[in-house]
């Protein structure tokens, strides 16, 4: 039985995300744009909202595919722009990731330092960079940058890739 839900993911470039997210099994919908949360982490920041369909997909999976296709271990400089972070619409989702988060740090040497932040507001991107891997799959950043992650996705969690989409 579908069932439909959404989450939010952030933690490098909003293009780099959502070529990943359009590419697996179950996920509905991606905006891509800037989120912002609530207390410290207010300012905006690249990211995407995620619609899936729980019976195709589960929020563990989506989870794991975002903390191995990004710098979730690393602070770097430009973490203003490109918060690591999962945006939670409710608090039945953020107990969730919490626990979560605590059986995936297993799978990693080094710290996760992805944020779970109440989701607060949301900017979309322009109609022009929308869907900027699939309208774009030949362009030098598409190749440099998100070709590896799809690459990974591709190696990692084959069973969740929409491999039509892929193949266009």
């Amino acid at each position: 039985m579908s069932k439909l839900d959404k989450i939010g993911f952030g933690g490098g470039c909003h293009w780099c995300t959502e070529a990943i997210f359009q590419s697996i099994k179950g996920v509905i919908n991606v905006e891509q744009g800037w989120i912002a949360s609530k207390g410290e982490a207010t300012s905006f920041s690249e990211a995407v909202v995620v619609s899936f369909d729980t019976a195709i997909i589960s929020l563990a999976v989506l989870l794991e595919i975002h903390s191995h296709t990004h710098k979730s271990t690393s602070e770097h400089s430009m973490r203003k722009k490109y918060r690591s972070a999962v945006y939670v619409f409710n608090n039945h989702q953020k107990e969730e990731i919490d626990q979560l988060f605590m059986n995936l740090q297993e799978k990693f040497e080094k710290k996760l330092i992805t944020q779970v932040l109440p989701f607060s507001e949301f900017k979309p991107s322009g109609a022009e960079v929308k869907d900027y891997y699939y309208k774009n799959p030949q362009k030098p950043f598409c190749e440099t940058f998100i070709n590896p992650k799809l690459q990974l996705l591709l190696s990692v969690f084959t069973d969740h890739v929409d491999q039509d989409k892929l193949k266009h």
